[in-house]
């Protein structure tokens, strides 16, 4: 169990889940952040903040799922996993990736990997499917200060001639060029691993795209989908002990 002002960190010490509130806000947001609080990479309650309410808690509900419950104990966000053992756990990885998990066999029973919000992290895959039209995607927020789903989203496109495409809602916003097996042809100056350290793989059998970057790569590197639509490249400057930015779109 998590209580507001109460957080679980990951063993490296760079990602944090707690509960916080964004600038030029009141509402309080479940989520996990890297390095400094002001820099979220998940948020679990995104369409549904406790409002000028500090008395959240994240816990194990009697149905087995992960829930973020308010004051009266109304649900707010769960994992919603049908079929749960109520012998389970969760944690934070090293990579940032919150999982829920079964205690006696550590077998995952949900990822927030699965469930991204606006950002992409080292390990991550956004994954097309081909059989269906299913998407595993960054969804921009609306605002700095309200972070429910906004205009933009981000997505692995056609599993033939592949590429990534921004949407403004339903319209093509900027696309990334075809995959040619070494790089996304539009993007300007990209090397044979895009910027830092980025693949895209396919598999036949599964019928499925990933796209993905490697931690041993690039280290400590994050991409973000802003609510303007575009990607920023988030470093951390160990000597600085900041976060450093690059656009990566050009639109």
């Amino acid at each position: 169990m998590i209580k507001d002002h109460e957080t679980l960190t990951s063993n490296s010490g760079n990602f944090t889940l707690g509960f916080f509130t964004p600038q030029n806000s009141t509402n309080r947001y479940v989520g996990i952040w890297c390095k400094t609080q002001d820099f979220v990479v998940w948020v679990a309650n995104r369409n549904q903040p406790l409002i000028n309410n500090s008395s959240g808690v994240v816990t194990i509900s009697n149905d087995g799922n992960l829930v973020l419950l308010n004051g009266q104990k109304n649900v707010l966000w769960s994992s919603n996993v049908p079929n749960v053992t109520t012998n389970s756990s969760f944690q934070l990885s090293d990579d940032g990736n919150l999982v829920f998990c079964e205690t006696l066999t550590g077998n995952s029973i949900w990822e927030s990997f699965n469930h991204p919000t606006n950002v992409i992290l080292p390990n991550m895959k956004l994954t097309s499917y081909k059989r269906s039209s299913e998407k595993v995607k960054l969804t921009s927020w609306k605002t700095p200060s309200d972070l429910s789903v906004g205009n933009f989203s981000l997505s692995v496109e056609r599993l033939t001639i592949s590429e990534v495409i921004i949407w403004n809602e339903t319209r093509p916003y900027w696309r990334s060029g075809p995959w040619n097996n070494q790089i996304f042809i539009g993007i300007e100056d990209m090397g044979t691993l895009y910027l830092n350290g980025f693949h895209f793989e396919k598999d036949g059998t599964r019928g499925t795209g990933d796209l993905y970057f490697r931690a041993d790569d690039c280290g400590l590197v994050i991409y973000r989908l802003n609510s303007q639509g575009q990607i920023h490249e988030n470093s951390w400057s160990v000597e600085k002990e900041e976060w450093q930015f690059k656009s990566v779109t050009t639109l």
